[in-house]
């Protein structure tokens, strides 16, 4: 049986069990979140012993090359020696520059971070606590129109970071981020392209940066945004995107309402439903998923069946904890 040596202690590893659940089940205080190898947040470094090639899917070459990978992901069959990132390699700082709510539990948050940061719109970024909580968010803003980054959080009942975000953090406080993350993002080229984007609850954020950095970019293929939220209360930034209607012939905006009645202009139905049937024929299409991990699953097999090519179906699930079923400090 392997071991994995972490903080001094060797920890057994059973079989087919990755070195995350190992370090967690020997009762140390790691962080993670996603646990499936899509969130980044449960990055360490590999010390001694050969790490798994799959647990550094995703990470960058700068990192891989230090022997940065993924614990939840990682299943070795050899003895490992484990270590937390430095944060010189992984870790920038920002400062909390605003905080304004778009919905009853929606709030936009602007940072400032000390450094550029140099991503795609669409990509997410982990911010981390002072007290070592971690959480990723997506990133609404467009690199080349605004320094700040613009993420939109949702307070979950039970979410330790979206509570303090709502009701602890200060304007002018500094807090972690490490990143970008992420390959959902648009890459120019293609400009005739038609683009579907379609999103729940706060998957409209990274939607919204694309759809920007699209549109300014010159793409001239349709660009269709659907938005979808089981109450009406949960569709914000309707303005800004009509301004966008308004600026660019070739974007049109579609809210949809799963569960209250709708109000004016807005569909009865779920964003993916209503997308699909709009569009039925998806080949030669790029395609944007993000939200609700299984609308967006739902929607990838819909989309591919629909003629749309795997490699134009770009997905960005919200891979997190259920926190709505199991309360977490």
């Amino acid at each position: 049986m392997p071991r994995i040596r972490f903080n001094g202690t060797g920890i057994p590893v059973a079989s087919g069990q990755t070195v995350l659940d190992a370090l967690l089940s020997a009762g140390n205080d790691v962080p993670y979140s996603c646990k499936n190898g899509i969130c980044l947040s449960c990055m360490m470094r590999g010390v001694e012993g050969r790490l798994p090639a799959a647990a550094q899917n995703g990470i960058k070459e700068t990192l891989r090359a230090q022997n940065y990978f993924l614990p939840c992901v990682a299943v070795t069959e050899s003895d490992l020696a484990v270590a937390l990132p430095l944060d010189a390699d992984v870790y920038g700082r920002a400062v909390i520059r605003s905080r304004e709510l778009l919905a009853p539990d929606i709030c936009r948050v602007r940072l400032q971070p000390a450094t550029p940061l140099y991503y795609h719109a669409g990509q997410f970024i982990n911010l981390r606590r002072g007290d070592g909580l971690i959480r990723s968010y997506s990133l609404a803003s467009v690199p080349h129109r605004s320094a700040e980054l613009e993420m939109h959080v949702r307070r979950l009942r039970n979410g330790a970071m979206s509570n303090w975000i709502f009701d602890t953090a200060l304007e002018g406080e500094t807090i972690d981020l490490q990143g970008p993350n992420g390959g959902s993002f648009y890459v120019p080229g293609r400009p005739e392209q038609p683009m579907l984007l379609v999103g729940s609850g706060t998957g409209l954020a990274p939607l919204l940066g694309i759809a920007e950095d699209a549109l300014h970019s010159g793409h001239s293929g349709d660009v269709r945004l659907y938005h979808g939220s089981r109450r009406a209360a949960g569709l914000y930034l309707g303005k800004r995107l009509h301004g966008l209607e308004a600026e660019f012939a070739n974007f049109r905006y579609v809210p949809c309402v799963s569960g209250d009645k709708p109000p004016p202009g807005v569909r009865a139905a779920r964003a993916d439903a209503a997308a699909l049937a709009d569009q039925p024929q998806l080949r030669n299409w790029r395609v944007f998923l993000c939200g609700n991990p299984p609308m967006v699953h739902t929607a990838r097999t819909a989309c591919y069946l629909g003629g749309a090519a795997l490699a134009d179906i770009h997905a960005d699930p919200f891979e997190c904890k259920d926190l709505r079923a199991t309360p977490r400090n």
